[in-house]
């Protein structure tokens, strides 16, 4: 990168797809604001993509008090920011599509309402961006597959990543004059550190090696494979670049092509 460093922040920095994210960011040459709530992984994270700037800031998006705190934080250091990775809380798999009030409010809560409120506080206190003089601010959200099609197993999942892509729509014309651009990236089947281990555990009950049941998994994704952390922090920093200048509003989909909806 040529002259100052963007600054990026990335929430759920200390996740597999997170730290695979950051490293690559760090790589280019983007300075980084890691958020996340293990702070003992926040510093181990921070040490290890050493250089321009990087810091890092607790943050808990199921915690109103979190969220406020992180806030202020930002305000007190000055923080200005040229672009942001929101990565919501997931849903737990569940084939009940009606659970109750309470469970739908925790839902929404942590998985929406709070990751939103986070938005709220870089997409319109910290963003960085002058139209005018070519200066654009990027926000990536992660989301998934289940954001343009329904799939078993994820009866709640399928309503929220609904709600995100409206949102992220909603947002993309509010906040396109600002020069602030809003994609969602939809990732499919990822090989995280946790998503392995899944594959791990159904092989393990089945019988069969990791491989056998990956290449079970794998047979209906045009592509034969899920991806990998790294692709994904590729495809995010992609939208991050000039290469979305002309881009606001998209729900792409990460997934090998497995996705049937036009």
């Amino acid at each position: 990168m040529v002259g100052e460093a963007r600054r990026i922040l990335v929430t759920g920095a200390t996740g597999g797809i997170g730290t695979a994210i950051c490293r690559q960011l760090a790589g280019s040459g983007y300075s980084l604001v890691l958020a996340a709530r293990d702070e003992a992984k926040l510093k181990a994270l921070s040490d290890d993509v050493t250089g321009n700037g990087h810091m890092w800031l607790r943050l808990d998006m199921t915690s109103d008090q979190s969220i406020r705190q992180f806030a202020e934080e930002l305000a007190a250091k000055h923080i200005a920011l040229d672009g942001a990775v929101l990565m919501p809380p997931q849903a737990h798999s569940t084939n009940d599509p009606m659970p109750s009030s309470e469970a739908w409010r925790a839902l929404f809560q942590n998985c929406f309402i709070g990751p939103l409120e986070v938005l709220k506080v870089v997409a319109i206190d910290r963003m960085s961006s002058d139209p005018i003089n070519g200066r654009r601010a990027k926000i990536v959200i992660i989301s998934g597959i289940s954001s343009a099609q329904v799939l078993g197993h994820y009866a709640t999942s399928n309503v929220l990543r609904c709600a995100w892509i409206g949102e992220a729509k909603t947002l993309a014309f509010a906040l396109g004059a600002r020069g602030i651009h809003v994609n969602t990236l939809s990732l499919g089947g990822t090989l995280s550190p946790w998503y392995r281990e899944g594959i791990e555990k159904r092989a393990e009950a089945a019988g069969i090696t990791f491989e056998e049941r990956l290449a079970e998994e794998t047979s209906n994704i045009p592509l034969g494979k899920y991806g990998e952390p790294a692709e994904v922090a590729v495809a995010v920093e992609g939208l991050l670049s000039p290469f979305s200048d002309h881009m606001t509003g998209l729900n792409i989909m990460h997934d090998g092509g497995f996705t049937r909806s036009y």
